[in-house]
């Protein structure tokens, strides 16, 4: 699984962040990790230019899975961690629920 992580202009994207996004997207997703082949995370800070807000950090998780169509989520929070937090969480859910179906046919 291949783990790509993109920040924009106002999100200090150094190697201590990425490595704890991958290590936490690498323990959520353990159980469906053969399907994936790429994910891909976009942090943003969504209102920099106003320099206040509280849920102004975003977090959007893009799964590419073996022989389906992408899937994209993404979480609104006051902080990074707590932004990929719900990302992962929606992303989790979205993958269960996808192949939960695919089994029942």
């Amino acid at each position: 699984m291949i783990i790509q992580i993109n920040t924009d202009g106002n999100i200090e994207g150094d190697q201590e962040l990425a490595q704890q996004i991958r290590a936490r997207l690498r323990s959520s997703l353990e159980h469906v990790s053969e399907r994936i082949t790429r994910l891909e995370v976009h942090l943003s800070d969504e209102n920099s230019d106003k320099k206040f807000g509280t849920e102004d950090k975003r977090c959007l998780l893009e799964a590419r899975l073996a022989g389906l169509q992408p899937i994209a989520v993404s979480d609104q929070a006051a902080t990074v961690d707590e932004a990929v937090d719900g990302a992962v969480g929606k992303l989790v859910r979205s993958i269960d629920t996808i192949l939960g179906r695919l089994g029942k046919r």
